[in-house]
């Protein structure tokens, strides 16, 4: 359910831009979109499905699962949502509005770590280099280990 490369993102930056651009398209605004568009923004980081169905940690309301992931679904064929991968486990949805960003996921302990794409062009210089294919880590991270994982595991290999 990403974004098509084809589908012009919708930014917004903030709960009303984000209401307008679904009345925009002829929706309707209903509660259990609200309850999404709004976990989502409070959240102010990529959070799985699940996460919003649970009211992000009782900070929110609780939601039914199939329903959170029928209008994430929704927002995400608008433009309003991305959903990409971070290593294993569940998805990661995140509003459009918080930037074009690309993640580092630990397959360790799970952290997930957003930077800026500029921060990654000599990955994407390189592997250009290598093989001419232009490299996006938006929708799949790279993963790998974080600095405190790889000095863990360094410590057991010796």
């Amino acid at each position: 359910m990403t974004v098509s490369p084809d589908r012009k993102p919708v930014v917004v930056t903030d709960l009303d831009e984000a209401f307008a651009a679904v009345r925009a398209t002829g929706l309707r605004l209903t509660a259990a979109r609200r309850l999404v568009l709004e976990a989502l923004l409070a959240a102010r980081a990529p959070i799985s499905a699940e996460d919003i169905a649970d009211g992000l940690g009782g900070r929110m309301t609780q939601s039914d699962i199939a329903s959170v992931y029928r209008n994430l679904e929704t927002l995400g064929e608008l433009g309003l949502v991305r959903h990409f991968h971070a290593g294993h486990g569940p998805g990661r949805y995140v509003l459009e509005g918080f930037g074009d960003r690309e993640y580092l996921a630990c397959e360790s302990c799970g952290l997930l770590e957003s930077v800026e794409p500029a921060a990654l062009e000599t990955v994407r210089d390189a592997v250009r280099d290598l093989s001419g294919f232009e490299a996006s880590f938006s929708h799949f991270p790279i993963v790998g280990l974080c600095a405190r994982c790889a000095k863990k595991r360094a410590r057991a290999a010796r």
